[in-house]
């Protein structure tokens, strides 16, 4: 897991709140990928290995997954005040912003071009998610029981439209006794 790594990088406090903010600013509505280049690809705080782990982590807890990314990074590096520093950094500008453009959009919401811009935004959105799924597949890639493990939780999640929770309950213990076994 990642909080035994013997070769992180001192992080400061302040270094998590800045990063983090800079996160929750960048990527409005889809933070993922602005979280990963930051982490993994200008900072270097993480490995892709760390990465895709941590995000794991954060993803099978509730609650939304970059914040519980934040939390699991600022307790890796500062403990509970790291936890506490990285999550006020990613959440204090993101709702600064909501709470002034949900007030513009109640005023503003019946213009056809708010409406056009608010869905050409979840588009890019979407596009974004899909390109740190393609970075985090990286690590896999050569890995066929990974691989198949991935497909088939994608595919029940996503075409079949199968609860997490039950997708998780399943797919989770098959994955780690495949590694176990690959492993002993």
């Amino acid at each position: 897991m990642i909080d035994g790594e013997s070769a992180s990088p001192r992080v400061s406090i302040g270094a998590l709140f800045r990063g983090f903010l800079i996160v929750g600013v960048s990527g409005f509505g889809g933070v993922m990928p602005f979280a990963h280049r930051m982490l993994v690809e200008r900072r270097r705080w993480l490995t892709e290995r760390e990465f895709t782990e941590a995000l794991s982590l954060s993803q099978f807890l509730p609650g939304p997954n970059i914040v519980n990314l934040s939390v699991i990074i600022g307790r890796r590096f500062q403990g509970t005040a790291g936890a506490i520093a990285a999550t006020v950094g990613l959440l204090l500008l993101p709702l600064v912003i909501v709470l002034v453009l949900a007030t513009l959009f109640a005023q503003f919401a019946y213009i056809d071009a708010v409406r056009g811009a608010c869905n050409g935004v979840s588009a890019a959105a979407s596009g974004l998610i899909l390109s740190v799924a393609l970075k985090m597949a990286r690590p896999i890639r050569r890995n066929p029981r990974q691989v198949t493990i991935a497909a088939i939780t994608f595919a029940a999640i996503a075409l079949l439209r199968l609860p997490l929770l039950w997708v998780l309950a399943v797919l989770a213990p098959i994955s780690i006794g495949l590694e176990w076994w690959k492993r002993s």
